[in-house]
């Protein structure tokens, strides 16, 4: 036992030589496309109940995806669930220092710190030219 914390407490490294070598795999947490840049998702997520928000959360925290969420179900269900849902996913989006938006009266659009939704008229918006 006292070998084991010396290792530890002793200030130095000691490393078996066969356990590390110069060839590594470097591991990309990043999905990225073909031209090597991170992926967007817009995913769609269906809350029936307060239990529903978490993989919309947990999605959003991992950062690359922008969550439209169905709130229809839960607010026919129940309100103060609704209420409590809708807080978390506020209180998230702050934390990741993203955006919320309510669309329609059933849809909520969250995004990740890189993305921001679009507050106003649709005359504010520039026109789509399709053939660019």
């Amino acid at each position: 036992m006292a070998g084991i914390l010396d290792k530890f407490f002793s200030g130095k490294q000691q490393l078996p030589s066969d356990e590390f070598s110069d060839d590594y795999v470097e591991i990309n947490a990043k999905p990225v496309n073909r031209t090597g840049q991170a992926k967007v998702i817009v995913r769609p997520f269906i809350i029936e109940d307060f239990a529903d928000i978490k993989p919309a959360l947990d999605a959003l925290r991992e950062g690359y995806t922008i969550a439209l969420v169905n709130i229809k179900p839960l607010k026919d269900k129940d309100l103060v669930e609704l209420k409590r849902a809708v807080n978390k996913l506020k209180k998230t989006c702050e934390a990741i220092e993203g955006d919320i938006a309510g669309f329609s009266e059933d849809w909520l659009v969250v995004t990740p710190n890189f993305a921001q939704v679009h507050r106003g008229s649709p005359a504010d918006l520039p026109p789509v030219n399709p053939g660019q």
